[in-house]
């Protein structure tokens, strides 16, 4: 992608021309080729140059490895230097006193990450980071994982934690303690994202930034002035998810985007390219993907050394210096520095042999641009200033920079928890910091703070007093949003008379009637991974419009169609494409709006069978970390459902996924009625006055059947606990044996069949009971459990409503039997349960229903057996039905 804005400098400024006549040809040349045959013919020429020779360092998506910015084209620091270096040196000593301090717990922590990384903070919360006092939303900081001790630092620094939190990092059992890793659910007042599961962060960052510009977009909110920073290692990068995205914010052109990638060149067990370069990687890969990139690695001390450079032979040497061998060069003398590097070719052993030892060390020990505040500055502001694409800083640094040779650049560093007190007196005096002899002689590290009236506190304040207040911060204004009118609910409670329609279709038939609420309807937030005509959703096209941040810019082929595909800079659904990871990113993003931007938005996910919870179930984790509320779908779900699909396919475990995360309110609806109360429910519990962090995973059907009316009397809370009769026997004999058949979503269809079968070939009575969620069911009966042990005298719900219900139970489900197991400890009567156990297979529903016995004749079978084994029926009778239904 062209930069739309031409930078008044260029990276080759820093570097001696040393043919500036000859460089003025070629420039001469080309600037009357593009008068003469236009820019496209002047383009091709140069792309025919490249082809023409083999040369990798003439790759177009790579630059030298220097500078992007010159020293001669950084802007003038606006800061005091001197201010914010003994600011950033507090924050360094306190995150090391307190990773420390909590090691002697075997508590761990880590310290490498963010000495390499404090100047990339500090300067942006001295200059950048804008905070969410007013009216705005602020900027959205994804803070890198590991660098966590540096933000409580700068927070304590700043008076929002004390020392004993600090004292209590990693404690978190007494409800007081913080969290070893940015985690909003655990310390909601100061982290908006969860970003340690690598990957995830930088995907999410992406999608954020793409969902700030739906807002404005939509008329919801003006997002001008948040900016998205993501904190991210070199490291991390090579997380699928960590790239995944590039494209799409590159294409939309997200410059409210900034990653930071700090490129210590070590991942967790050594170098990460050892035989690479890390620097010149990314550089390609985000160029090609329309990133523009900012390569910040040399400090000012390479400056006069670059100078000297008149036939590149330090350039050329620096870019095929592997990574691995650099880090090395980090931790050796001068002398080796001497002989290995400048050693290559006579004309670098000379420059080498020009430089004194004690500059040698310097070069390659400390001097590089990610620790120091002007470059860092200025990388930041050309970021901040460039419009049309997303930024990436390629920021170099020293892993473990300040804590001591024991630390720099060292393999082992990531599991380094704590420094000696030797190593806290050669850092305290590298720092400068005033802290006395006497305080170090102890067995415990001092915090160490200014006084509140010193000049850096008072420096600190102004700072952030100017950028809004402090950051990272999370902060939540309450805003219920009204329940929408009955009337949209009542349609599905009344059945879908003579009519057959899936409850995929009864969802999506309720949430397009709810988007037209005046109050409420702007704020659903659709979001479809690319499968929306597979779950009817195509009427959605014209009325709500799919987003696009540059609208429909050609004439779409089905125009003349009722249902014609629409995009809108304004639309409201986000059709994401192939991209479940993506879906469920844009998802957490309207999830929170809530809280990163005070907006409350409805989003529902609704995706293909198992490619939810089982590609996407870490994200749903950091979901739920991050608080988010909304409605996600599970679509076509089921291992039968789907006929022909096989093995990768066919879902029979995401219930059992979902019901390992807290914050999922799982249900498996059987009939439009159930959706529709389980919905209104959503809404009440996730946007009303007394709003909870939850969200809803609901599974609804492809398969069509007739929606029954809701029951009269049927008490909705019976569904939202998750049981009650559905049908009971008719009128059995006084002596018909009895039994109790569970099921949920469209097993109740098999049921339902499996009590005619039961009563018209064998004299059985069987009552049938929908169970809209096993999961709630036995959340309720674990909180009971708690309850008594704390003296309170209840009973789980499952226990009650089966109570003096006769015979045993058999519960069925086109899940894996481990589903409606969850409940077996609290029912009372004997248990059965069958299920879908195994892989999917291709097939018709009834045939695959009949390979794994769940079919109504199978069911029927089972609930024979049950009976046979308390001496119900004789035990000829399964024998019997099992031959007559050719089992």
């Amino acid at each position: 992608m062209p930069d739309p804005v031409r930078l008044p400098y260029s990276q080759l400024d820093q570097l001696p021309d040393r043919d500036p006549e000859e460089t003025a040809e070629w420039r001469e040349s080309l600037d009357a080729v593009t008068a003469a045959a236009g820019p496209h013919r002047a383009a091709y020429l140069m792309r025919r140059a490249v082809e023409h020779t083999a040369d990798p360092a003439l790759a177009p998506l790579e630059t030298d490895y220097v500078n992007t910015i010159p020293t001669s084209a950084e802007p003038e620091f606006p800061g005091d230097e001197a201010m914010e270096a003994r600011i950033t040196a507090w924050n360094r000593w306190n995150a090391a006193a307190m990773v420390t301090r909590g090691s002697k717990l075997g508590l761990g922590g880590h310290i490498a990450t963010f000495a390499s990384a404090a100047w990339l903070y500090e300067t942006g919360f001295q200059h950048f980071f804008r905070g969410k006092e007013g009216s705005g939303s602020g900027d959205q900081l994804y803070i890198q994982g590991h660098a966590s001790p540096g933000i409580y630092a700068r927070a304590f620094l700043d008076g929002r934690l004390s020392e004993e939190q600090l004292d209590r990092f990693r404690q978190e059992a007494g409800g007081d303690g913080l969290p070893s890793y940015p985690h909003p659910r655990r310390l909601p007042w100061l982290w908006e994202f969860p970003t340690v599961s690598m990957g995830l962060g930088p995907l999410s960052a992406i999608y954020q930034a793409r969902f700030n510009r739906y807002l404005e977009h939509r008329g919801i909110k003006d997002t001008a002035d948040s900016h998205v920073w993501a904190f991210l290692g070199d490291g991390e990068m090579d997380e699928p998810e960590s790239t995944a995205a590039l494209a799409l914010a590159g294409r939309e052109g997200l410059d409210n985007l900034t990653f930071v990638i700090n490129c210590n060149l070590q991942r967790l067990d050594g170098p990460v390219r050892p035989n690479f370069k890390i620097v010149q990687e990314l550089e390609a890969q985000f160029r090609a993907a329309g990133w523009n990139v900012i390569k910040s690695l040399w400090g000012r001390a390479w400056d006069e050394v670059f100078a000297l450079d008149t036939d590149g032979a330090l350039v050329r040497r620096l870019r095929e210096t592997p990574d691995a061998q650099f880090q090395t060069y980090a931790t050796r003398d001068a002398g080796y520095i001497r002989e290995h590097f400048f050693g290559a070719t006579p004309g670098l052993r000379a420059l080498g042999d020009s430089l004194d030892d004690a500059k040698l060390l310097e070069l390659f020990q400390t001097s590089r641009a990610g620790h120091e505040p002007r470059k860092v500055y200025a990388a930041y502001q050309a970021a901040v200033a460039h419009k049309g694409a997303p930024t990436v800083i390629l920021a170099q640094t020293v892993k473990g920079y300040t804590l001591g040779a024991g630390f720099e650049s060292r393999n082992a560093n990531h599991q380094m928890k704590k420094l000696t007190g030797q190593e806290f007196r050669a850092m305290r005096d590298l720092l400068e910091l005033p802290i006395p002899d006497s305080a170090l002689e102890g067995d415990t590290v001092p915090y160490w703070r200014p006084a509140e009236d010193s000049p850096e506190m008072v420096y600190l304040r102004e700072r952030r007093a100017a950028l809004g207040g402090p950051a990272p911060a999370r902060k939540v204004t309450p805003k219920p949003l009204p329940m929408p009118s009955e009337k949209a609910f009542d349609a599905l409670k009344k059945g879908s008379g003579s009519q057959e329609i899936a409850t995929t279709m009864a969802f999506v038939r309720l949430v397009k009637d709810l988007m037209r609420d005046k109050e409420t309807g702007r704020r659903w937030v659709p979001v479809v991974p690319d499968e929306a005509r597979t779950f009817g959703m195509e009427s959605l096209f014209p009325s709500a419009g799919l987003y696009s941040p540059v609208g429909q810019t050609y004439d779409p082929v089905d125009r003349d169609q009722l249902l014609y595909y629409k995009e809108a800079k304004n639309g409201q659904i986000l059709n994401e494409g192939i991209t479940e990871a993506g879906s469920l990113a844009d998802f957490t993003a309207a999830a929170t709006s809530y809280a990163t931007h005070g907006e409350p938005m409805i989003p529902f996910y609704i995706f293909y069978s198992m490619f939810g919870w089982q590609r996407t179930a870490d994200q749903f984790w950091a979901l739920a970390d991050q608080l988010g509320r909304g409605f996600v779908i599970g679509a076509t779900a089921g291992r039968t459902t789907m006929t022909g699909e096989g093995l990768q396919h066919a879902d029979g475990h995401s219930h059992l996924i979902a019901s390992t995360n807290p914050a999922a309110l799982s249900y498996d609806p059987a009939f439009a009625y159930e959706v529709a109360v389980i919905v209104k429910e959503g809404l009440r519990r996730m946007y009303g006055p007394d709003a909870e962090d939850v969200f809803y995973y609901l599974t609804v059907y492809n398969e069509t059947k007739v929606q029954p009316a809701m029951p009269a009397g049927l008490d909705e809370e019976a569904i939202l606990r998750g049981l009650y009769r559905f049908q009971e026997a008719a009128a059995p004999a006084a002596d018909a044996p009895r039994l109790q058949l569970l099921a949920s979503g469209t097993a109740i269809h098999w049921a339902l069949d499996a009590q005619r079968l039961l009563a018209e070939d064998w004299g059985v009575a069987a009552d049938v009971w929908s169970a809209p969620s096993w999961t709630e069911l036995r959340r309720e009966a674990l909180a009971c459990d708690a309850a008594r042990l704390d003296g309170e005298d209840r009973v789980p719900y499952v226990t009650r409503a089966l109570e003096g219900a006769p015979g045993p139970v058999v519960a069925v489900s086109d899940w894996m039997r481990a589903v409606p197991d969850q409940i077996a400890p609290w029912v009372e009567q004997d248990w059965t349960s069958i299920g879908t156990d195994g892989f999917g297979l291709s097939d018709t529903r009834d045939a695959a229903r009949r390979h794994f016995g769940v079919d109504p004749q199978s069911v029927t079978v089972q609930a024979l057996a049950a009976l046979a084994r308390r001496g119900d029926v004789k035990p000829e009778t399964v024998k019997e039905a099992k031959a007559r239904y050719g089992l």
